[in-house]
C-alpha cells in the first residue's frame, strides 16, 4: 500500500553512501552509512542507513510514492566510454579494469538496487514503487534549493564530477529548478583541487579539508608561492572571466588512469616531488596549498558573479563538495554579490540522497512547496539521525561495567559540565539526534575551553590523533557571534569562516619565521584554541530554536567564564566516522585522553571507569611538538 507523499532518497557506490526519507515538506530522517558500519566514507549500498530511516518512519519499502537514486548510471557510463575513446590508447589498463564492473553490475543498476532493497524488505514485493534517477547535479541543486529559506534563488553546484557536469548554475523558483549553464568533465575546479590534495600527500575525497586548513600556513611573500601560483595559471588551468575553466590534460591522469596527476610532470613544473603521506610538512607544500586555495577562491567568486548575472536573484544556494570549502564561501559573502547565502550542510555526495528525494517530490510529483517565511530552512538544524535512550546507555554497564552519574535535572548537568570545561577538561558530548553532514554541530561533539593556550595541541595529538596543524572551530551563541567575530548573519552549519574581532586579538607582533609549529603555537587572541594562524575561525552559530541543550551548555559556560563560546570538534578520532551510538561514544572516550563524557543526562568520569584494554592498532602517534 502506498502512503502518500513519502519519498526515499539513496546515494551509493562512489563515496559517502546515505539514505533519506521525506514526507511532504518534512525531512523525516537522514543518515550516512559510515556512521553505522564505522567505515569512513563508506561507498557500499546504504543498507544500515535505509533500515534506520525506515525504522524512524515505521514504513515499509512498499509504502513510498517513489524511491530515487542520486544520479544516472547510463549517462556516467557514456562519459566513461567517450573519455576512454578520446584519450585512447592512453588508459587501456584502466579501461580493462573498469569495464567488467560496469558490465556485470552498474549497467544493470535497477536490478542491483532492487536486489539490495529486497534483502532489506525480507520478502517478495507486493508493490514496487517507481525507481527514479535524477541527474547528479540536479540532486545537488535540489538539496540546496528546496530546504533553503528562499522561494527564489540562484543555485550554484560545484564538485569533482557527476555524470558529465562538474559545475552548474541554475535558478530555483517555488517548485521549479531551471538549469542554465553547465561545465563538463574533465574541466573541473573540484578535480583540480583534489589533484593538489593528492600531490600534497592527503587522500582524495577525504583530505581536501586538510589542504584548506594547511593553506593559511603558506607565505604570500615567498617566491615559492608566486612561482607555484603562476605555474597553475599558466600551465595547468585557463580560467575565464565567467568562472569556467579548461584544464591542460597533459598534466593530469584522472580521466583514464588511477592517479590524479602525472607526478613526473608536476615535479618538473613545481620543482618539488609529491609529498609522501605522513611525512614532514615543509614550507613549499604550505605555499602550494595557499596557491591552489587562492585559485579556487577566485574561480568560485567568478562563478557566483556569473550566477548573479544570469539569474538576477538576490539569494544564492550552494551544494556539491566544493561548497564545503568554507573559506571560498566566505569570499562570496565578503564580496557582497548576493544579499543572502544558504549552503546545504551535507553538500557532498551524501546530500545527493536528500536532493534526489526532494526532486521526486517537487519535480516528478509536482507537489506544492509551501514556505511560511524566508528566514527558516527545513533542515531542523541538520539533526536528522538516530537518538538513543537511557536504556541504550544502561547496556554499557553490562558490556563494559561502565560507571556514571545520572542527573534528574539537565540544568544541573549543564552547570557541572560547564565548570569542568572552564577547568580545562575535555568532554565528549552526546545528545539527541545525530548530525546529517560531515560536521559535528553539538550532538556528537568533543568540547573544550577556547581560552586555553595549549588546547589545540592537546586535542590534535592526544585526543584526535591527527596532524598537529589542524584548526578547531568555535561554537558560539548566535546572539554573541558579533562580539567575537567580524561577521554579519548566521553560520549554523559551520560553512563560513570569519576573522576574530580585533578586540580579542593579541596586539603583539607575530613572526612568520620558524617551522609550522613555531608559528602555530603563538597566542593570537584570548581564544587561541579556535584562532587560526591568519586570525580566522570556522564559525558555528548555535541557536536555541534548533539545539536548546547545546545552547544551554554554552550559556552556562558563559555565566562562569564570561565567554559565550566553546571549542567544538567532531566526536571521533582520525580515520573513523563520527560516533553514532552510546557504545561508539564510550569506546572513543576510553581510547583517548578525554576527561569526561556526557551522554544524555549521564556524566562519565574517566578515572571512575574500569581499566580499558583493547587490541588493535587504533591510534596514530604524531610528533609531540
Amino acid at each position: 500500500m502506498m502512503i502518500e507523499n513519502y519519498f526515499l532518497g539513496i546515494s551509493a557506490f562512489y563515496h559517502d553512501s546515505a539514505a533519506v526519507v521525506i514526507q511532504g515538506n518534512d525531512i523525516v530522517a537522514a543518515a550516512h552509512e559510515e556512521r553505522f558500519t564505522r567505515i569512513k566514507h563508506d561507498q557500499r549500498f546504504p543498507e544500515h542507513a535505509i533500515r534506520y530511516v525506515l525504522n524512524e518512519t515505521g514504513l515499509s519499502l512498499e509504502n513510498f510514492d517513489a524511491i530515487a537514486f542520486y544520479d544516472k548510471p547510463f549517462l556516467k557510463f557514456e562519459r566513461l566510454l567517450e573519455t576512454y575513446h578520446a584519450f585512447a590508447p592512453n588508459g587501456l589498463k584502466s579501461f580493462l579494469s573498469a569495464m567488467p564492473v560496469w558490465i556485470k553490475e552498474k549497467l544493470f543498476m535497477k536490478k542491483l538496487l532492487w536486489d539490495h532493497l529486497k534483502s532489506i524488505h525480507g520478502k517478495p514485493f507486493s508493490r514496487k514503487p517507481p525507481l527514479l534517477f535524477p541527474e547528479h547535479h540536479l540532486s545537488h541543486a535540489a538539496s540546496a534549493f528546496y530546504p533553503s529559506p528562499f522561494n527564489e534563488a540562484a543555485i550554484l553546484t560545484i564538485d569533482g564530477v557527476g555524470e558529465w557536469a562538474t559545475t552548474t548554475i541554475g535558478l530555483g523558483r517555488d517548485t521549479t529548478i531551471e538549469m542554465i549553464r553547465e561545465l563538463h568533465f574533465p574541466h573541473s575546479i573540484g578535480l583540480l583541487y583534489s589533484a593538489f590534495t593528492y600531490y600534497c600527500g592527503f587522500k582524495v575525497n577525504s583530505g581536501e579539508y586538510k589542504l584548506m586548513g594547511l593553506a593559511p600556513y603558506g607565505l604570500r611573500t615567498s617566491s615559492d608561492f608566486d612561482t607555484c601560483k603562476a605555474a597553475i595559471l599558466s600551465e595547468l588551468v585557463d580560467i575565464r572571466e565567467d568562472g569556467s575553466l579548461l584544464l591542460n590534460m597533459d598534466y593530469f591522469d584522472f580521466a583514464t588512469g588511477h592517479r590524479m596527476c602525472l607526478d613526473d610532470k608536476w615535479d618538473k613544473l613545481f620543482g618539488i616531488s609529491k609529498r609522501q603521506p605522513e611525512s614532514e610538512l615543509t614550507q613549499p607544500y604550505m605555499d602550494m596549498a595557499l596557491a591552489i586555495q587562492d585559485v579556487t577562491e577566485a574561480v568560485v567568486v567568478r562563478l557566483a558573479r556569473t550566477a548573479k548575472n544570469l539569474t538576477g536573484s538576490e539569494n544564492l544556494v550552494m551544494a556539491g563538495g566544493v561548497a564545503l570549502n568554507c573559506v571560498a564561501n566566505a569570499k562570496i559573502k565578503a564580496n557582497g554579490i548576493f544579499k543572502r547565502i544558504w549552503i546545504q550542510p551535507a553538500s557532498g555526495d551524501a546530500g545527493g540522497a536528500l536532493g534526489a528525494a526532494l526532486a521526486c517530490r517537487y519535480i516528478w510529483k509536482n507537489e506544492n512547496r509551501k514556505k511560511t517565511d524566508d528566514v527558516t530552512d527545513s533542515m531542523k538544524g541538520s539533526f536528522l539521525g538516530p537518538s538513543y535512550s537511557d536504556a541504550d546507555i544502561s547496556r554499557l554497564f553490562h558490556q563494559y561495567q561502565a560507571n556514571w552519574k545520572q542527573y534528574p535535572d539537565f540544568e544541573n548537568l549543564c552547570q557541572d559540565t560547564a565548570r569542568l570545561l572552564a577547568d580545562g577538561k575535555v568532554i565528549g558530548w552526546f545528545q539527541g539526534r545525530m548530525e546529517w553532514g560531515p560536521r559535528a554541530l553539538g550532538n556528537r561533539s568533543i568540547l573544550a575551553d577556547p581560552r586555553s593556550p595549549d588546547m589545540q595541541k592537546r586535542l590534535n595529538l592526544k585526543i584526535k590523533f591527527r596532524e598537529g596543524f589542524r584548526p578547531f572551530a568555535p561554537s558560539v551563541l548566535a546572539e554573541d557571534a558579533a562580539e567575537y567575530f567580524e561577521m554579519d548573519g548566521d553560520s549554523p552549519y559551520m560553512l563560513l569562516v570569519a576573522p576574530v574581532a580585533l578586540k580579542h586579538r593579541n596586539a603583539a607582533i607575530l613572526t612568520h619565521e620558524g617551522n609550522l609549529f613555531d608559528r602555530l603555537y603563538q597566542l593570537r587572541s584570548d581564544i587561541p584554541a579556535v584562532t587560526h594562524i591568519d586570525f580566522s575561525a570556522r564559525i558555528q552559530t548555535v541557536h536555541r530554536e534548533t539545539n536548546e541543550r547545546y545552547w544551554k551548555l554554552i550559556q552556562a559556560f558563559k555565566q562562569i567564564t564570561g565567554y559565550g563560546l566553546v571549542v567544538n570538534t567532531s566526536f571521533n578520532v582520525r580515520g573513523e566516522p563520527i560516533v553514532c551510538t552510546p557504545k561508539d561514544a564510550y569506546q572513543c572516550f576510553m581510547r583517548t585522553e578525554m576527561d569526561w563524557l556526557v551522554i544524555n543526562n549521564c556524566l562519565f568520569e574517566k578515572s571512575c571507569q574500569p581499566e580499558w584494554e583493547e587490541s588493535g592498532n587504533w591510534r596514530k602517534e604524531f610528533r609531540p611538538d
